[in-house]
């Protein structure tokens, strides 16, 4: 008895190749919708705020005058860097959520 490709009969490959380019076709369209979705991440009681695309590009940073104090800069750069962690954190627990294939 022959078999085809791998001892796979060839109907099987076929059904192996389609259910493969489906997959691809599914993680690509959610790769897509991710990077497309707007996250964001408001810390300091709302002082700082950051909106970051999927594809981890910052979008907008917005920060109260009230947090802006010339003599203290260093914890309106914590507050930054700090929104822009948690928007990471979602977007990677986004990733995880809806391509735990590739994950």
């Amino acid at each position: 008895m022959a078999y085809g490709f791998g001892g796979f009969g060839g109907g099987n490959m076929q059904q192996l190749m389609r259910q493969a380019q489906k997959m691809q076709e599914d993680m690509k369209r959610i790769r897509e919708e991710i990077d497309s979705t707007e996250y964001t991440s408001s810390v300091g009681g709302g002082m700082v705020e950051v909106t970051m695309l999927g594809n981890k590009t910052v979008k907008a940073v917005r920060i109260k005058k009230e947090v802006v104090d010339p003599d203290d800069v260093e914890m309106l750069e914590d507050l930054v860097v700090s929104a822009v962690n948690d928007c990471i954190s979602k977007i990677t627990a986004d990733e995880r959520s809806k391509l735990p294939n590739i994950m």
